[in-house]
């Protein structure tokens, strides 16, 4: 039997199915982020872009990331607003979803947490998972070094 999550916009005008588990969870901390959701953070897990399923509304807006150039799509209920989900124009085949829109969001562990150089000043980074400076990949698609490992 596959794995499905399942969620939805505030006003349930959109609903969205995933398939399989995410490839990784990570928690964002980029200022992209804090303001894409209004909050400290985004818990986003990553699915294979063709494994989600959207009906109802969904809007899009296209946003020019003025630190590498490339686009960021933003998937939006176009009644509410709510944004469940972003496609990348540097990972085309992924779909990160808004980790806060799933009917269950514990579903969803994190693996790792990014751009924690512009974390607010009273997060506290849990030690049991991996920890980056800015992204996980550097624009070449090598990895990058965490400051801080699994324990």
């Amino acid at each position: 039997m596959v794995e499905t999550y399942e969620g939805g916009c505030l006003c349930k005008a959109v609903r969205f199915r995933t398939k399989g588990p995410p490839k990784r969870t990570s928690v964002c901390h980029c200022r992209f982020c804090q303001h894409l959701t209004g909050s400290a953070f985004l818990v986003e897990p990553l699915f294979l872009k063709s494994n989600v399923e959207f009906s109802g509304p969904v809007s899009v807006y296209d946003y020019r990331s003025p630190a590498h150039g490339r686009t960021i799509h933003v998937h939006f209920c176009r009644n509410c607003g709510t944004r469940m989900g972003l496609t990348f124009e540097r990972f085309p085949a992924l779909l990160g979803m808004c980790g806060g829109t799933f009917d269950d969001p514990d579903s969803f562990q994190p693996a790792r947490h990014i751009f924690t150089n512009s974390a607010v000043d009273w997060m506290a980074f849990p030690s049991d998972v991996a920890c980056y400076a800015q992204h996980a990949l550097k624009l070449d698609g090598s990895p990058e070094t965490p400051w801080q490992t699994p324990s």
